[in-house]
């Protein structure tokens, strides 16, 4: 069975590891390398964010593309609820949201965004749920935060930051979409 992370309330915060203007210098970079890895031919590019998180942030990275002179991409969303391989085994109850994607995969590089990569699952169901809507020419990754333990071999092509962290600990991406102040924190369980 996959590891289970602790519940919320036995974290605590540990240090920060993104203010919200290194979250913004960080996002911008990752999207001028997002263009270096989908072949010019390929434009508009075609952003897919899991949500929530990994949707937040295709929305962000689309506005820096678009600010850095590149076409408006196309920008979806998918929804892995129900795709997750963990979703009996005591996690809470999913909420389930839409998964909305502007045009077909089919024959696309496709980028899909996540906020925190971990054990590999999340990007495992998400690809499961592309390919129940197409097959993409390729599937680029790009991962705010790469916190290593993967228990799957999937491994990012854009990373924002690299940070090595235990079972024990949490990132948490804190955004003003969700009404939070931008930051993000490196958690551990209270002592």
């Amino acid at each position: 069975m996959p590891r289970q992370p602790p519940p919320e309330r036995d974290l605590i915060e540990r240090r920060q590891l993104l203010d919200a203007a290194a979250l913004s210098r960080t996002l911008r970079r990752m999207a001028l390398e997002i263009v270096e890895i989908v072949p010019a031919d390929e434009r508009p590019l075609y952003l897919v964010g899991v949500r929530t998180g990994g949707a937040y942030l295709a929305h962000r990275l689309c506005d820096f593309l678009v600010s850095a002179g590149e076409p408006q991409p196309l920008l979806g969303a998918v929804d892995i609820s129900l795709y997750r391989d963990d979703v009996f085994h005591g996690l809470p109850k999913p909420e389930i949201g839409p998964t909305e994607l502007p045009a077909p995969i089919d024959g696309r590089t496709v980028v899909l965004v996540d906020d925190v990569l971990y054990t590999g699952r999340t990007i495992r169901a998400a690809m499961d749920v592309l390919a129940d809507y197409g097959r993409p020419r390729a599937v680029k990754l790009v991962a705010l935060v790469d916190r290593g333990l993967r228990e799957l071999p999937i491994q990012p092509d854009v990373v924002g930051v690299r940070v090595d962290t235990t079972a024990a600990e949490s990132v948490r991406v804190h955004l003003s979409e969700r009404g939070e102040v931008d930051r993000v924190v490196l958690r551990e369980r209270r002592p």
